[in-house]
């Protein structure tokens, strides 16, 4: 049994700092282990993640499967994904009893459906394995003390039972994302550089969209294309009544997080609503679709599986009337019809991000990490976790897999 007994602070009561504290408490039952969460609850991203139910991860079956699908930061997480990857989150899970289920599309949920299941689960754990939470208690400075370790100046109605100065002989840093500069402040003067944050994860406002009658309508598979870059990403699309959203528009925002950024989120979305086609194959098929079915109106029959409410719409704006059949439709607006089908232009005016589910792109540089155990190279006995790193995925599960494997290397570490 480890016999080492520090005293170990876990700054931020989410999914990274509570696994972390468990990791750590389990492998030394000897450690006094500190979770210190500012607010009045812990685990609120787990527990609002998944429209309730919690999208624990996703299914991949190896450290590779999993690198794409972070804008930031997988590349560097390919040995930290070795050493606690999907498959040891998931016996993690069952091992105090919840069983995970893998839905069509590769997430992976809770059997109950219930995001508080996950989050009963790891406070249990923590409960079990001696962690000390307390709420309510906020570090507002870190002191490196020249002996080793650390002095926490506390704030807030938890704190006083710890007292206003705390002396710590290990630090974890899982305070989550922040989406302005300076919010990272208060970690500046342990040296390391912070990567500008900015959104990332969200959805576009189209102000002056041709489909605001549609809120609601979900197309499966759609091309979203952002003009004159080269960012583009398929997936089911979503048209909603402030713009536009679903999977293939949040995971455009992601990995074009700075590139947005620097055009203020303004600028010209083009949707491909039949992304298997190019403008040869869609115009042969459609000629013969006409020559075959002249006296169909254009408006009323959707083609290529398109919902009839954006058929619909697409085929007005054409300039097709309800009446109007295939044998009437002059040669100009059939090829405005097909430009339509394959490039909608959606003028973006800005984002809206859902900002209990705030996703940045930024926080501590990862060149200045041991991802192996997630220590600081500048700072010994300084451990980061989490979404405060400069590390980002996509929606699907990626976001938790990232904090179970950053905070279990780094409780593990903080642990010997």
């Amino acid at each position: 049994m480890n016999s080492f007994s520090p005293t170990v602070a876990v700054l931020g009561g989410g999914a990274a700092g509570f696994f972390a504290a468990i990791a750590c408490a389990e492998a030394n039952p000897a450690a006094r282990v500190l979770l210190l969460e500012k607010t009045s609850k812990t685990l609120a991203k787990v527990r609002i993640s998944g429209g309730g139910r919690c999208n624990v991860t996703h299914a991949c079956e190896s450290a590779t499967q999993l690198l794409p699908h972070y804008p930031r930061g997988g590349k560097q997480l390919k040995a930290a994904f070795q050493r606690f990857g999907v498959a040891d989150t998931v016996a993690w899970f069952a091992g105090r009893g919840v069983a995970l289920k893998t839905e069509a599309d590769g997430r992976m949920f809770p059997v109950s459906n219930r995001s508080e299941t996950i989050a009963q689960a790891l406070e249990n754990a923590a409960r079990t394995a001696g962690v000390q939470i307390h709420l309510h208690t906020n570090a507002e400075a870190i002191e490196r003390l020249s002996g080793g370790g650390f002095e926490l100046t506390l704030s807030g109605s938890g704190a006083a039972g710890l007292g206003q100065l705390l002396r710590v002989d290990r630090l974890l840093v899982a305070t989550g994302g922040h989406p302005k500069t300076a919010q990272y402040d208060w970690l500046r003067p342990l040296g390391h550089a912070v990567a500008e944050p900015v959104p990332s994860l969200f959805t576009f406002n189209v102000p002056e969209s041709p489909l605001r009658e549609l809120p609601g309508l979900s197309v499966p598979l759609a091309r979203v294309t952002l003009a004159g870059e080269k960012l583009h990403y398929e997936g089911p699309v979503l048209v909603t009544h402030w713009g536009l959203s679903g999977p293939a528009v949040l995971k455009l925002s992601a990995f074009g997080a700075r590139r947005l950024h620097e055009l203020q989120y303004a600028g010209t979305a083009l949707i491909n609503w039949v992304p298997a086609h190019n403008d040869e194959t869609l115009r042969l098929e459609t000629q013969q679709y006409r020559l075959e079915n002249g006296r169909k109106t254009v408006a009323a029959h959707p083609l290529h599986g398109l919902p009839q409410r954006l058929w619909r719409t697409l085929a007005e704006l054409a300039g097709a009337t309800p009446e109007t059949r295939w044998n009437e439709l002059p040669a100009k607006a059939q090829s405005r019809l097909l430009e339509l089908l394959l490039r909608t232009p959606l003028a973006v005016r800005g984002k809206t991000t859902h900002k209990d589910e705030f996703v940045t792109c930024g926080g501590i540089s990862l060149a200045e990490i041991d991802l192996t155990t997630m220590q600081s190279r500048r700072v010994p006995n300084l451990f980061f976790a989490g979404e405060v790193l400069d590390i980002d995925g996509i929606t699907g599960g990626f976001n938790f897999q990232a904090a179970w494997t950053s905070g279990f290397l780094a409780g593990q570490a903080m642990a010997q």
